[in-house]
């Protein structure tokens, strides 16, 4: 089974300060649903990891969680894309759980729901706890510069990249895709490049 593991708020769509609370708030990046359902007509599965630390919070409920994530799927239906799960975290960081990223929690979720290791799952995320997450787990860390991402500078940039060795840095989601699309492998050479279109 071929298998990506996104992150959520600023790697699909832009995020806020005050967290995303409802589905109007809920709205992605250009380009980013697209790159999801180029994923799928090539055979992957994308599966979302989420700190949704609002929930613990107060900040908003299940119910508004799940609005969020109809509309995120209805947008990505109307584009020939889907998501198959979102693997999500309620806590707040003071709860003390161990699946808040960058704990791997979510990660062994997704593991033990497919069956499957992990070691060449590419995980994409736009914070250091994204890919500390997903390389606790076995994945291999790609890095978009949207969301979190976009805020840093050039030397912030490199003490992010120091700490996870091996990540792979891409402008957003669709640049991560063309990248394989074209050809291109990651560290462990998964295969990932090889795109049937």
């Amino acid at each position: 089974m071929k298998l990506v593991i996104l992150d959520r708020d600023g790697t699909i769509n832009e995020d806020r300060d005050d967290y995303v609370k409802s589905a109007d708030e809920w709205v992605p990046i250009p380009g980013a649903l697209e790159a999801i359902a180029r994923l799928n007509h090539a055979g992957w599965h994308v599966v979302i990891a989420t700190n949704q630390a609002g929930i613990g919070r107060g900040l908003f409920d299940m119910a508004a969680l799940n609005e969020m994530h109809l509309k995120m799927n209805s947008m990505l239906a109307r584009v020939g894309g889907r998501v198959d799960a979102v693997f999500f975290c309620p806590h707040a960081p003071e709860d003390g759980c161990d699946c808040r990223k960058p704990l791997p929690g979510l990660f062994h979720q997704i593991a033990q729901r497919y069956g499957m290791k992990l070691d060449a799952v590419p995980v994409v995320g736009d914070s250091l706890r994204d890919l500390q997450a997903g390389v606790a787990a076995g994945c291999p860390p790609h890095f978009v510069r949207t969301g979190k991402g976009a805020l840093l500078d050039e030397a912030a940039l490199n003490a992010l990249l120091q700490q996870v060795p091996g990540t792979q840095v891409h402008a957003n989601l669709v640049a991560f895709v063309e990248h394989f699309a074209h050809g291109g492998k990651d560290s462990k050479d998964s295969g990932f490049g090889r795109f049937d279109e």
